[in-house]
């Protein structure tokens, strides 16, 4: 007889794997060529998770923006957190192809993928501030390992 897992929804996770992947994102990227984010359900086992962010960026002098993937592994450990994340960078389109490429991926994810939060940033470091101000600034500033 297996025993009793914990439903996912109660599984804890690493609270501060996103905040710090949307910072590592405007960092690496610059709030002015954010066009917006699709923040997608992190997948969560005990103190592990992994999730996903879609970001459509802004391209100098064209209409079509690019689509570049971040990715993060994260594990709460008794020394501290640790957040790696992965960038890629997955190519050009009209911005009103990304929408239906999201709900592709959450199809293809599979059942209780769950459907990805869209945030428009639109180059502003203000609403870009109001998104980080969703996130306890306690679990930012923990320490990394």
């Amino acid at each position: 007889m297996r025993a009793p897992t914990t439903p996912k929804k109660e599984d804890p996770g690493v609270p501060e794997a996103l905040p710090r992947t949307l910072i590592r994102l405007r960092d690496r990227l610059g709030v002015e060529s954010i066009d917006r984010l699709w923040i997608f359900p992190p997948a969560r086992k005990g103190r592990r998770e992994q999730g996903l962010v879609a970001v459509s960026t802004y391209q100098k002098g064209e209409e079509r923006r690019s689509m570049v993937t971040v990715a993060y592994n994260a594990e709460h450990t008794g020394k501290g957190v640790t957040v790696e994340q992965t960038f890629h960078r997955e190519g050009l389109a009209p911005p009103d192809r990304f929408p239906p490429v999201m709900q592709g991926v959450v199809q293809r994810s599979g059942e209780g993928a769950g459907e990805p939060r869209e945030v428009e940033i639109q180059a502003s470091a203000p609403r870009f501030e109001e998104l980080m101000e969703e996130y306890d600034q306690v679990f930012i500033g923990a320490p990394e390992v």
